[in-house]
């Protein structure tokens, strides 16, 4: 069963199978001439087939006292194509080999994926022998709350709301944050290594916008309030009650609406943005000031 990134997706992916099926249902015989011999066609998939009905004339030589060499046949048969019933491929460097006829190869839905398994990172610390982060402790796990811009974290690739699995082998579940942070005081300068697994409470929602240049919700504070009736926002399940957390990958956390609205309306066509509840939003950047989220969050757009 395919995935799609969106509801457009998914639309088209069946209206272009839909054409597909019925050109193929709808395709004319071969015209065959009068007195010519017509052999058995060959079926794809069978060796030496090609893109055509009749592949391995040549190999059948003079049949039946009958010449059927390629250029004979050629004058007399219409060769048909055979149908590819493989209407849209996943791309190749799609996310999760996904079936994406309108969205494509849309980078801004790679530098949002939140990739499923766990992963290995190896930080140092900078001058001030610090690694730019900050940790929240949330049902028994460290979770990551700021990473500072320009910090070993954002240069490793760390995000907001990663889960923090282990500090240099030792498990870090149960910690308080202050353990957490007193684990990564005491660490080497050079190596510290972290398990880490992917943003668990956010996930992607892919949109495209209309001919207005929107996807239909309405914001407020970073949160969205309520959704445009059937808007794309709305038809690929985006809920009220969420905090945006990133755009097209980029992270948005502490920023005004107005800035939020200039990368909005800046964005593609195509926009994937991260979201995450509000009840774990508010419990997750709960004592840090927004003016620290705006000032030292890393908000720069990641590489992929």
């Amino acid at each position: 069963m395919s995935l799609y990134p969106s509801l457009e997706d998914l639309k088209v992916d069946k209206v272009i199978k839909a054409q597909a099926q019925f050109a193929q249902t709808t395709t004319p015989m071969p015209a065959i001439t009068e007195g010519t011999y017509q052999p058995q066609a060959a079926t794809a998939g069978m060796p030496g087939s090609s893109e055509c009905l009749y592949p391995n004339l040549e190999e059948l030589g003079d049949y039946m006292g009958l010449a059927l060499n390629s250029d004979e046949v050629q004058k007399n048969l219409a060769l048909v194509p055979v149908a590819d019933n493989q209407v849209a491929l996943p791309s190749g460097s799609g996310v999760g080999g996904m079936v994406r006829p309108v969205t494509g190869a849309d980078i801004g839905i790679r530098r949002a994926e939140i990739r499923p398994g766990l992963r290995e990172i190896i930080l140092c610390k900078d001058q001030d022998k610090k690694v730019g982060l900050r940790l929240r402790a949330i049902d028994n796990g460290v979770f990551v709350q700021l990473v500072q811009a320009n910090s070993p974290a954002a240069l490793a690739g760390l995000r907001f709301g990663d889960q923090v699995l282990q500090i240099n082998g030792q498990n870090s579940a149960g910690w308080s944050a202050d353990k957490a942070h007193k684990a990564l005081k005491a660490a080497s300068e050079t190596r510290i290594e972290l398990v880490v697994r992917d943003r668990p409470f956010q996930r992607t929602v892919t949109m495209h916008k209309d001919s207005s240049g929107h996807v239909g919700f309405i914001y407020k504070n970073g949160k969205i309030t309520s959704l445009v009736k059937d808007g794309s926002a709305a038809r690929n399940g985006l809920l009220t009650e969420h905090y945006i957390c990133e755009i097209n990958g980029q992270n948005v956390i502490g920023l005004k609406d107005s800035q939020i609205k200039d990368i909005l309306t800046t964005s593609p066509t195509t926009m994937t943005i991260t979201i995450m509840p509000k009840f774990v939003y508010e419990h997750m950047v709960k004592r840090m000031s927004s003016g620290l989220m705006r000032s030292a969050m890393d908000h720069s757009v990641p590489e992929v």
